[in-house]
């Protein structure tokens, strides 16, 4: 039987669940080292995996754990776990000691549970929190729950206001309401309108003469303007009545608006009102529920998408005025950072570009994996903090109000001449300082914790070539939590910053993958985490204490008694840059270190999505893919995932080593990958193929078509062919806009090379994909036809969107791949 104790990854000396806690010193922090090998263990359960079982619902690996958070008491975590057989969720409650996987909470009183998003007030009496909408308040004294609204309007942005009262958020209108009374009363009210104009004048000819002529006319006119002036009179001087409206201007759409906690001053932000696709952007679902052929509205294309700018708007309740805040104070705000680019596109056109200086579009930044707001106020609200991007995306600033001045007053400003990254961008205000910002910056080449006092220097609080992300400030304390990837780029651990010291002090020793919650008395850690061979579990540890404690084991015993191929995580050796490319590989079980004699066929697979990390020593996403590579390696493949240049985890310099140029830096990296495994893993270089779902489908066209020697055979699965048809937010951050940069989608689009397809090639593509288009698979397929290519073949799956539901689908896909690796390799 399978050991059911978690797989220890053979790393560092300190490999057990306890622990063994180092404090990090930030000249410590700079210098890594990291294994050349990471080794891992094998399942050695007794049945052997399938290309069916691999690809069945995933429910037969154990429904694990989903939505975690503390309960208020900081003594049980609460969590999801999705029913068998259907894709409902059970709310279970687990207590921090005792067996099992905790009680089943029944619907009447999930309510009373909190929430993973929780509000303090500032005295600490008081804990508010939101379910489906209406809000609750907790007494933490007491434990009285109290239920403060019952609508279904949906309540957000809870916040404690400076005088004890709790704001939130309706729609486009802000209400506060006293917790202790119950007493609510409605703030301020946002249209995005044209304020109603009174009773109008007679102004022509006409109308001034009938209103001479016909008394009724003008005893009629005066009637109302009385009656608009008794209104008028009647709200200014009767406190009871709402009279705060502002009316931000008909055609505009209000993108964000933030309530200071002083009550007295609100941030919001409009753009213009703008269609977010156009009426030719549908899908046809050819398989309905009527019977009929359905036209799925879908967003429109990166080539379609026009320059848009916002406005950001000061609304001073007290004085009831509201003030745009210009941007021309933003350091750079009317530079031509692309004159480089707009110049050789204009050569390769004959034509000579001049540049010249104008006001660029900005926007409130949009972070990828945010859940705050890109508006930040103090705790006291004396100030305000923004966090700005660039349409051309070269450019993010961290700017506070000059509420004197009306201005803008620039306190950082990222700027990258590739793209300024859509994640790792968290910031705020440091407790009981209300003068001094923290955030993450990548300009050290890797993401950071930095603070900055509005009157002073920057100070970097966090060095190294690693990663830092998902920073919780605790309230109690001059700490921020953190997770990185210190010990490896493939671990990732929490650790806990001392601002008053600036040492870090690592939290966590789990050598794998973990992710973590801090408790509401901030005394505990609630983490989930994974090992690659085993999916994610809950467990908890004392923050600062060295025993960690496993809550559930939601595993089941069919996939423990399965056997697997777990890969080893590896440095392969980069010929075009300094960093090796981490890359799982997973060897045959009748593989020998050193091995000579008849060289094995292989494998590589290319992750999607681009900018994401698959070589981890965590729980991948791709868990079919996992042991759809264990079943390979079981019939003697040897397979590779590689973290090639553009994903996650491994600073800013690797992220952006496509810009431009799609297709190259990573076909590069796979041509090492392949080389690597002929010189150590006794790798017949004549014998390799490759597949990939996504932006790993671009991947394997733009292999074939370019690099036609590499590779024997490849799948693309829902595959990227022209990056003019792809989404704005992801495709202009990396080539631009078509209209300005043509360059670099013709050199990074499969469909401009589709001569050079000499291997065969499959490609699978879901009907009902409104991430990628299957539109793109149709015209890459015509384009093959026109050129006369015999060598590919397609298949299409109707129902199935970007990623597949049904294992039915999932079963007919690698079939066909592992046929094709079979007939070709």
């Amino acid at each position: 039987m399978y050991n059911k104790s978690l797989i220890a990854l053979a790393v560092t000396a300190c490999i057990s669940l306890t622990g063994c806690k180092t404090t990090d010193s930030t000249q410590q922090e700079a210098s890594q080292t990291f294994p050349t090998v990471v080794e891992t263990t094998t399942h050695q359960g007794p049945e052997t995996i399938t290309l069916k079982q691999a690809m069945a619902h995933p429910d037969w690996l154990g429904r694990q754990p989903e939505r975690a958070f503390w309960s208020l008491d900081s003594n049980a975590v609460h969590y999801s776990r999705k029913q068998a057989g259907n894709e409902l969720r059970d709310t279970f409650t687990k207590s921090l000691s005792g067996e099992g996987n905790g009680q089943l909470v029944s619907l009447d009183k999930l309510h009373t549970l909190g929430a993973k998003q929780l509000t303090f007030s500032q005295d600490n009496k008081w804990v508010a929190y939101t379910f489906k909408g209406n809000i609750f308040a907790l007494e933490q004294s007491s434990g009285q729950l109290k239920q403060l609204t019952l609508s279904d309007d949906s309540a957000s942005q809870l916040q404690f206001l400076t005088s004890g009262e709790l704001s939130y958020r309706v729609k486009d209108s802000f209400y506060k309401v006293n917790v202790e009374s119950g007493m609510r009363q409605q703030i301020v009210a946002l249209k995005a309108a044209d304020k109603p104009k009174g009773v109008a004048e007679p102004s022509s000819y006409i109308a001034k003469e009938q209103h001479k002529l016909i008394d009724f006319v003008a005893l009629t006119h005066k009637n109302s303007k009385d009656k608009e002036s008794y209104n008028q009179r009647l709200t200014e001087q009767n406190n009871s009545i709402m009279n705060d409206t502002y009316y931000l201007g008909k055609g505009n759409r209000i993108v964000s608006a933030v309530l200071s906690p002083a009550g007295d001053k609100l941030i919001t932000v409009i753009s213009e009102s703008k269609p977010w696709r156009d009426d030719g952007d549908i899908m046809p679902n050819y398989i309905g529920q009527n019977g009929e052929i359905v036209a799925e509205k879908v967003r429109r294309r990166v080539a379609d998408t026009k320059p848009s700018g916002s406005e950001l708007i000061l609304i001073n309740l007290e004085e009831n005025t509201h003030t745009t805040l210009p941007f021309n104070t933003l350091p750079g705000f009317d530079e031509d950072v692309l004159a480089d680019v707009k110049a050789e596109n204009a050569k390769a056109e004959g034509k000579t570009y001049k540049s010249q200086k104008a006001p660029r579009h900005i926007n409130l930044m949009m972070d990828w994996g945010w859940s705050q707001s890109a508006i930040q106020w103090n705790q006291s609200g004396s100030q305000v903090a923004v966090m700005l991007e660039a349409f051309d995306n070269k450019d993010r600033w961290i700017a506070t109000v000059d509420f004197k001045q009306n201005t803008l007053v620039s306190q950082h400003r990222l700027h990258d001449k590739a793209w300024v990254n859509y994640t790792y961008n968290n910031f705020g205000w440091l407790n009981q300082q209300d003068d001094t910002l923290y955030y993450l910056s990548e300009e050290s080449g890797y993401s950071h914790i930095y603070t900055k006092p509005l009157k002073g220097k920057a100070k970097q609080l966090t060095k190294g070539q690693f990663v830092v992300s998902e920073l919780t400030q605790a309230r109690n304390s001059q700490s921020i939590f953190y997770k990185a990837n210190k010990k490896h780029p493939g671990i990732y651990e929490i650790y806990k910053l001392d601002l008053t010291t600036g040492e870090s002090s690592a939290q966590t020793d789990l050598n794998g993958m973990t992710d973590y919650q801090l408790s509401p008395d901030e005394s505990k850690l609630l983490l989930t985490h994974s090992k690659l061979a085993l999916p994610p579990e809950l467990y908890v540890s004392d923050v600062d204490g060295e025993k960690v404690t496993r809550l559930t084991n939601t595993v089941s015993e069919k996939f423990l008694n399965t056997q697997l191929i777990a890969p080893k995580v590896v440095a392969v050796p980069s010929s075009n840059t300094e960093q090796p490319i981490y890359a799982k590989v997973y060897y045959p079980r009748d593989y020998k270190e050193g091995e000579t004699g008849q060289a094995r066929k292989a494998v590589i697979f290319n992750h999607g999505a681009g900018y994401l990390q698959n070589s981890h020593l965590g729980w991948s996403g791709y868990f079919r893919e996992f042991m759809f590579h264990s079943f390979l390696a079981e019939q003697g493949y040897v397979v590779m995932d590689m973290d090639y240049r553009a994903s996650k985890g491994y600073g800013r310099d690797w992220r952006t080593a496509i810009y431009r140029h799609m297709g190259k830096p990573e076909i590069e990296d796979l041509a090492d990958g392949v080389n690597w495994m002929a010189e150590n893993a006794n790798v017949n270089k004549e014998r390799v193929g490759t597949y990939g779902g996504s932006y790993g489908g671009f991947m394997t066209f733009m292999a074939l078509l370019t690099r036609p020697e590499l590779f024997q055979a490849g799948a693309a699965l829902r595959p990227v062919s022209d990056w003019a048809y792809y989404n704005n937010p992801y495709t202009s951050n990396i080539l631009n806009h078509p209209d300005v940069d043509p360059i670099a989608y013709k050199r990074s689009s499969p469909i401009y090379f589709a001569e050079g397809l000499e291997k065969p090639l499959l490609i699978n593509a879901p009907m009902v994909d409104d991430n990628v288009f299957f539109q793109d698979v149709v015209r890459l397929v015509q384009r093959f036809i026109e050129l006369e290519k015999e060598n590919y073949e397609t298949a299409i799956y109707p129902v199935e969107p970007h990623g597949f539901k049904q294992p039915s689908s999932w079963l007919d896909e690698y079939r066909r791949i592992y046929k094709l690796f079979e007939q070709n390799l």
